[in-house]
């Protein structure tokens, strides 16, 4: 997981760099309505919560694999954000928008906003509020399990992306999530499994 994050930091300077100096995979200046601002404002909020999840569970938990897979989860994903707002700097873009989230992927007219979930796989506020309240193996078990149906829900749009994406850059970024996701999801299950749990789905 560390080298995860690691690979991931270091492309991220990389990448930042290649988007400041002109890509030429795709438009120099993408328009504030396309797939490419779209995704970088949609996952932007989406990794947010994924690293406000992982700092709830750091302290609620003994567990050092547990608080590796939150540190990783959380350093990767802070990293990854910091990217997705520089581009919409970069590009002179809002970082909010009028529209629905997931707009850009054709999803707009989904139900969304339902206590505090603006997407799919975001845990609600409540779910946020007992994860604050649980200890030990408890919290253990309903982390993974949020991270699991987070990250589902990130891959499903980082899969909008790549299929949508005209910035190169941006959308090999989503490609390396879909792939490094997954891949944490399978670790997760198997310490869910380790604990005597499951995925919720």
């Amino acid at each position: 997981m560390a080298g995860i994050a690691a690979a991931a930091l270091l492309a991220g300077g990389a990448i930042t760099y290649a988007v400041a100096d002109g890509d030429p995979a795709g438009p120099a200046i993408p328009t504030a309505d396309s797939a490419d601002a779209g995704f970088a404002r949609d996952m932007a909020v989406h990794h947010q919560q994924a690293v406000e999840m992982s700092y709830i569970v750091r302290d609620r938990t003994d567990d050092e694999e547990v608080r590796r897979l939150a540190y990783d989860i959380s350093q990767t994903q802070a990293n990854q954000r910091g990217m997705l707002l520089g581009w919409l700097d970069l590009w002179e873009l809002p970082k909010v928008s009028a529209d629905p989230p997931m707009t850009w992927m054709g999803m707009g007219d989904m139900a969304s906003g339902e206590d505090g979930a603006l997407m799919p796989g975001m845990a609600t506020d409540s779910e946020l509020k007992r994860l604050g309240t649980l200890n030990g193996r408890q919290a253990e078990v309903f982390y993974l399990q949020l991270m699991i149906d987070h990250h589902k829900g990130g891959i499903h749009m980082a899969e909008g992306c790549v299929e949508k994406c005209t910035v190169g850059v941006e959308e090999r970024l989503a490609r390396g999530m879909v792939e490094a996701q997954r891949s944490e999801i399978d670790l997760m299950t198997d310490m869910l499994k380790e604990r005597g749990a499951k995925p919720r789905s």
